[in-house]
């Protein structure tokens, strides 16, 4: 895989790569993504964030519609203390 950041004698530089919880992950820049379908985007900014969710309309870059879509909580079993009470 190429990788032109400059790098040590040991090897390329490395990228930071940070995952969210609930959220995309975010990579020190500039980067190359390929798709699932062989299509390259690359962004030269200094970070960008990637979407995990799919529901991006910039997909694969996030536009922050994860939040829009919260999952709900799951229901903890002291919720359901009564339910068996006919």
């Amino acid at each position: 895989m190429p990788n032109e950041a400059e790098g040590t004698p040991r090897g390329p530089a490395a990228r930071r790569v940070s995952v969210e919880r609930d959220g995309p992950v975010l990579i020190e820049g500039p980067v190359e993504v390929v798709g699932d379908d062989g299509t390259v985007v690359r962004s030269d900014r200094f970070a960008v964030a990637l979407c995990t969710c799919r529901r991006s309309r910039t997909y694969p870059w996030c536009d922050t519609s994860h939040r829009k879509h919260r999952r709900p909580a799951p229901k903890r079993r002291e919720d359901h203390a009564g339910d068996d009470d006919h």
